[in-house]
């Protein structure tokens, strides 16, 4: 019975020492309001940007747990965030230890425009090493609006190892069918991910990994391997328009080079080997822009295969998109040529064979994506015919170098006169 009573005694005062901790805690908390000053502060403290906190709001009950609510930077346009909740580690916090074990983001819209300029702030915030902030992110509702300004939501979530490496992430586009989504499985405690990519009804799956160089700067490098996808679905999954469909399937390599996470975003450089069947060149019809110098272009052209090489290029001006090599064949016509687009403006030439004899007639397309030029000049016609007559019985190549060249010489322009030599003094 002693025994009993010592341990009752015993069992009263460590509960009486844990509710003098937890009111001495309670009263150590700040009041909303100054929480929400504290917050607004030292997010612009941070991110070198005004920040506008509407609430803050904490509670131990269940679990120790922030709210932030309708936060936004005071930027054009803003950064706005509907709901942060974050759960930060008691035992962490007693030992005088920032962590949390848990973020859950609902709602929020992150402007590319914007983004960019928390870069300065957000290059100054550092962690140790080997520390884990954050445990696990878990994210709803959130929406990207690139500098084109489309718009794009994306669910996910990621764990975290230190250091910010993820462990495992995924991210998502809801409502979005085919399914398209991203997973990352960390392999070991390396800075190399498996990834496994849904989209177009189709796989990419590949490897990516980071390298540190003893500087400091980062280096990204992967490769995927696209199977099966469908490139217009592909493309509507991301809220864009493809100008042509059908399924593709190639060898993607990835390289990067920055200070940062986000300076690897930046300058991402993707290059593409593709090959294509039975697709559709989409509202373009190759024959009849031929045939009409480019004034009627209005239509379909079907396609048997479609092969070439895309590059893509982050910049700060937005991604350039470079076609080379690109060759594609059908029952009425073979064409290949190159391509640029940047900043929704194309550049691009082709070389196209009929089959009942024009040959090599060089065709133009040109201008920004709403109001797009196509010509086929009249002396390039011409020159094909010549080709074709030149040279009859000895295949198109040759025919189409002659096509080609007589139409650039039709057309072109003559060159500016050199100026004088100054006068010998």
């Amino acid at each position: 019975m002693q025994a009993r009573n010592k341990w009752m005694v015993a069992g009263g005062l460590l509960l009486a020492l844990l509710l003098a901790g937890w009111a001495a805690l309670l009263l150590m908390l700040p009041s909303d309001e100054e929480l929400a000053a504290k917050v607004s502060a030292e997010l612009q403290a941070r991110l070198g940007v005004p920040v506008a906190v509407g609430s803050v709001g904490w509670s131990l009950f269940p679990v120790p747990a922030v709210v932030v609510q309708d936060a936004a930077t005071q930027q054009t346009p803003p950064i706005t965030i509907k709901k942060l909740t974050v759960h930060p580690s008691l035992p962490a916090l007693l030992d005088g230890r920032l962590q949390f074990d848990r973020a859950e983001l609902d709602g929020a819209v992150l402007p590319q425009l914007s983004l960019r300029a928390l870069d300065k702030g957000l290059g100054g915030v550092q962690t140790k090493p080997d520390a884990t902030v954050l445990a696990r992110f878990v994210f709803r509702d959130v929406t990207w609006i690139s500098r084109r300004g489309t718009s794009m939501v994306f669910d996910g979530e990621v764990d975290f190892d230190p250091a910010w490496r993820p462990r495992e992430a995924h991210l998502r586009r809801p409502g979005v069918s085919p399914v398209t989504d991203l997973r990352l499985t960390r392999q070991g405690q390396e800075d190399r991910w498996n990834t496994q990519i849904r989209i177009g009804g189709g796989t990419a799956d590949g490897e990516v990994q980071i390298k540190t160089s003893d500087k400091g700067r980062l280096r990204l490098e992967g490769t995927l391997k696209p199977q099966g996808v469908e490139v217009a679905s592909a493309m509507a999954a991301f809220n864009r328009r493809s100008v042509i469909s059908g399924e593709a399937s190639g060898d993607t390599s990835l390289r990067a080079d920055g200070a940062t996470v986000g300076e690897l975003a930046r300058t991402l450089n993707t290059k593409t080997l593709f090959s294509m069947r039975r697709a559709t060149l989409l509202r373009f019809d190759l024959n009849k822009a031929v045939r009409s110098l480019g004034s009627d272009h209005a239509g379909q052209t079907p396609l048997d295969t479609v092969t070439g090489q895309m590059d893509t290029q982050n910049t700060p001006q937005g991604m350039v998109v470079t076609y080379s090599g690109v060759k594609a064949t059908s029952g009425v016509l073979t064409a290949s040529g190159q391509a640029r687009v940047a900043n929704r403006h194309i550049e691009s030439e082709f070389a196209v064979d009929l089959v009942d004899g024009l040959i090599g007639v060089p065709l133009k397309v040109s201008g920004p994506f709403e109001d797009v030029k196509v010509s086929a000049p009249a002396g390039a016609i011409a020159g094909a015919a010549v080709g074709t007559a030149v040279l009859p019985g000895i295949g198109t190549a040759i025919g189409a170098r002659i096509g080609a060249t007589l139409g650039k010489i039709f057309t072109s322009e003559p060159e500016p006169a050199k100026p004088a030599p100054a006068p010998k003094r």
